[in-house]
């Protein structure tokens, strides 16, 4: 067992994965404390702060599916790693960014399958997109709640 975990393409699986684990994890509490410092100085009206708020936390999703598909897409290229196998003969970006996108949200279709070492990486990616996910629902929620709250007082 630890001869197949220090097999070269499991070496990069693991690597790329922390890589991108890191990047998203970083990325998320970037996006997340500077929005919430912005919103709490925001004057508009509450809906320009909802809109603010779902829109910059759907671009943060979608950059770290983005994340997660170039680190796909890498790991494809190597021979030892696995691939994504159905759905089309020739895999080209937007697969990847589709498979990390079905990944990221759990949904799983399962026209894209990974093979080897890639799996590793997707159910990585998967417990992370869920993670993430419900960060910002509950981020969402402290807004909706401080709303709630300054209608109270009112």
């Amino acid at each position: 067992m630890l001869d197949d975990i220090l097999e070269p393409g499991h070496l990069w699986a693991v690597g790329m994965t922390l890589i991108a684990v890191i990047l998203c994890i970083l990325l998320h509490y970037e996006v997340s404390m500077r929005l919430w410092q912005l919103l709490e100085r925001a004057h508009g009206s509450q809906r320009r702060r909802f809109l603010m708020l779902s829109f910059v936390v759907f671009v943060a999703h979608v950059v770290e599916i983005w994340i997660f598909a170039g680190a796909t897409a890498l790991l494809g290229q190597h021979p030892r790693t696995g691939q994504l196998v159905g759905g089309v003969d020739t895999l080209n970006f937007l697969d990847y960014v589709y498979f990390s996108a079905i990944s990221y949200t759990t949904v799983g279709y399962g026209d894209l399958i990974p093979t080897g070492p890639l799996r590793f990486v997707a159910g990585t990616e998967a417990l992370l997109g869920f993670m993430l996910i419900t960060w910002s629902a509950s981020l969402t929620f402290l807004e909706m709640q401080r709303h709630w709250s300054a209608r109270r007082e009112r």
